[in-house]
């Protein structure tokens, strides 16, 4: 028998008549022949009402603690959507992400998924049994409560669905699909009605909130179909696959990242092996680095700035300040009112003129670029953060609304 596995975000439980409302979702995929895991999110905000909780307390606990206290809002969502189905009168085991096999590093608040261990799970679905597991979290082992960090219910639906081998992966959400452009920023953007998972995961990276890129990344590995579409509506959404159809369509999307931040080091040493002694620093913290620009060498120094998530700018300071003497520059900074706005898709690498185009919508609108990064598939640019919202409309209509 076919298994759908279904991903149900926050919003999706966010009350009662939403959890009922998701309650029919899955049980009407039931009946029409298949067997169900859903992973489920914590409802609504509940996340940010912990984190706001923990604050109270100690707003220095350790990520260990965080790991615990974060974790229930999982539990919650899947008692009582098992409830809801369980009223209705099917089968219905709910499951936290150790119950479900879920064994993570010890990277706590950000563990990565080592394996899952699905015996349990393939006799539950061997009886028909509708399995509700807890998205985002796993154990360690050292049989700790660990957490998947931001989007980690996605990665646990798409982890699921590649273990246990799911005809598609479902992720239910409060939109109806991937569009061009965030539907709250732009007019007119385009709904697709597929993307292939390379610019998805780009979209992702980016700035684009219906998907995160560890579960696309994850998708891609294991060939998983990812299906996006929305718990409130009943209509097609975006199918997220390997390959995708040629549309008349040179980009995918244009996507925005706010929460990001520019450190800046000024006059460092320009010798052979410097940028390779800063990153290594940064990378032994475990920070990811974005784009990176390196002055020309001037006086026998160069200037590098770089862009790291806003989370770890704070972190990234103090490791490059505690080896201030050893690196031996004379300035230190940190810009957080900056944005990253980017366009993706397969079409750039074969059309001309694209970054020209780019460029000449944020001229016109009056726009200063402060950064560019390119790929195959991809053109970044770093804008200062008020200008982020009309920088996305801009190369949008310029693609879009001819």
């Amino acid at each position: 028998m076919e298994l759908i596995v279904q991903k149900f975000g926050g919003t999706s439980v966010a009350d009662a008549a939403r959890v009922e409302h998701v309650a029919e979702i899955i049980t009407g995929t039931y009946e029409r022949g298949y067997n169900i895991v859903a992973v489920v999110s914590a409802q609504g905000k509940f996340t940010d009402v912990l984190v706001g909780k923990a604050a109270e307390i100690n707003p220095h606990a350790s990520k260990r603690e965080m790991d615990m206290l974060l974790a229930a809002g999982e539990q919650i969502s899947v008692a009582l959507l098992a409830m809801a189905i369980e009223k209705r009168g099917y089968p219905v085991k709910s499951m936290l992400g150790w119950q479900a096999g879920f064994s993570t590093d010890a990277n706590h608040t950000n563990a990565r998924i080592r394996r899952i261990e699905t015996e349990r799970m393939e006799n539950e679905l061997g009886k028909r049994t509708i399995l509700i597991v807890a998205g985002f979290q796993g154990v360690d082992r050292y049989e700790d409560i660990t957490t998947l960090g931001r989007g980690g219910s996605d990665t646990s639906a798409v982890a699921l669905a590649a273990a246990l081998h799911a005809e598609k992966c479902q992720i239910y959400t409060d939109v109806d699909g991937i569009y061009t452009a965030d539907p709250r920023i732009v007019e007119h953007p385009v709904k697709l009605s597929a993307i292939s998972y390379d610019e998805m995961l780009e979209l992702a990276s980016l700035g684009a909130n219906v998907m995160h890129n560890r579960s696309v990344e994850m998708g891609k590995r294991y060939r998983v179909e990812i299906e996006v579409l929305s718990s409130m509506e009943e209509k097609p959404g975006t199918i997220i696959k390997e390959e995708v159809d040629v549309e008349q369509m040179i980009i995918r999307g244009v996507a925005k990242d706010t929460e990001v931040a520019r450190i800046s080091i000024g006059e460092i040493k320009d010798t052979p092996g410097m940028a390779y002694r800063v990153f290594s620093l940064v990378a032994k913290a475990k920070i990811n680095i974005d784009i990176i620009l390196q002055s020309v060498g001037r006086g026998g120094t160069k200037d590098i700035a770089f862009i790291v998530s806003k989370e770890n700018a704070e972190e990234c300071m103090a490791v490059l300040n505690a080896h201030k003497k050893e690196l031996g520059f004379k300035t230190l900074s940190c810009d957080t009112d900056i944005a990253k706005v980017s366009v993706v898709g397969a079409g750039l690498e074969t059309h001309h003129g694209v970054a020209a185009k780019v460029f000449e919508a944020l001229a016109k609108s009056d726009i200063n670029i402060e950064m560019i990064s390119t790929s195959e598939i991809k053109i970044s640019v770093i804008v200062n953060i008020e200008e982020a919202q009309r920088a996305v409309r801009a190369i949008h209509r310029q693609f879009f609304d001819d």
